[in-house]
């Protein structure tokens, strides 16, 4: 049986304006095409062309952000790594991604079959997520450490 679980796609040929401008992205998501454009020397319409193509040809998953660090401290950070009857595995994988907690999702080797990163308001809401992923259909074991002090 095939696994399609985050099936990994060859990365395109990536020139370096490609490159610096995923560098660019990384550090700032929200940075105007015109500031991108400026930085990278080309022109707005070369910026907007390559970043429609970087993300058609699925290279940008999608944008996102750092929340401050004062924010973090409200809420419960975990990561869960979940052992799967592997007949049943791409049945979870689709669960998991479906629950909203779940910020980050990988498919690994070893033990564990999957690692999953989750963000919860408070402990109570922890300890439903904890239930519900546990709960899942082909789920075997579930262990996760919380994340206490962020390092870096």
């Amino acid at each position: 049986m095939e696994n399609n679980f985050l099936k990994v796609n060859t990365m395109p040929d990536l020139d370096a304006i490609d490159l610096e401008l995923l560098k660019l992205l990384k550090h700032d998501s929200r940075a105007s095409v015109t500031e991108l454009a400026n930085t990278l020397g080309v022109s707005r319409v070369t910026l907007k062309s390559r970043l429609t193509a970087l993300r058609a040809n699925g290279t940008i998953l999608r944008f996102t952000i750092d929340v401050a660090h004062a924010h973090e401290e409200d809420q419960i950070q975990a990561v869960s790594m979940l052992e799967l009857q592997l007949t049943k595995a791409n049945k979870v994988h689709r669960e998991l991604m479906r629950i909203p907690e779940i910020t980050n999702l990988y498919s690994t080797n070893g033990k564990w079959s999957v690692v999953a990163h989750s963000e919860t308001k408070n402990l109570k809401a922890f300890d439903n997520f904890l239930s519900r992923i546990g709960n899942l259909n082909g789920v075997t074991n579930v262990e996760t450490c919380l994340l206490l002090t962020r390092l870096m």
